[in-house]
């Protein structure tokens, strides 16, 4: 009997993924403001982009003092901190109906596509996160 030599295979590990391009920040020297308007529930939020340093208004007020709850104010800049801007701009919003929650929703959805008026390249990173989607419910 002759013994048998068994060949084990050893496997490759799986290719690292490489991360996703981020959007191309490109400056647009053309740029006055942008416009969006985001709806949810019975929140309707009109937002405007404008250059600027990061200064976000809501209603006339700050938004730490509009939104008090880390959370909501974490909504707000959730298309901001996606493309990486908001320091580029100042963000003024006029928001009524609903509650603090429909309210920051439809402010999130004003400021993503106020984004794409400034660069459409944000598109596909915004639409990846969610951010273009009105949530209905």
């Amino acid at each position: 009997m002759a013994e048998e030599t068994v060949v084990v295979e050893q496997q490759q590990p799986p290719p690292v993924a490489e991360p996703a391009a981020e959007p191309a920040l490109v400056l647009n020297p053309n740029f006055t403001r942008g416009y969006g308007t985001g709806r949810r529930k019975e929140a309707v939020a009109r937002v405007y982009l404008l250059p600027g340093s990061g200064k976000f208004t809501v209603n006339g007020r700050t938004a730490e003092d509009f939104f008090p709850r880390e959370a909501l104010r974490f909504v707000i800049n959730q298309p901001l901190n996606t493309t990486k801007t908001s320091h580029l701009f100042d963000v003024k919003v006029t928001v009524r109906g609903g509650g603090p929650m429909g309210q920051a929703g439809a402010v999130r959805l004003g400021v993503a596509r106020a984004l794409l008026e400034y660069n459409i390249e944000f598109r596909k990173a915004l639409k990846k996160a969610g951010f273009l989607t009105r949530d209905a419910r």
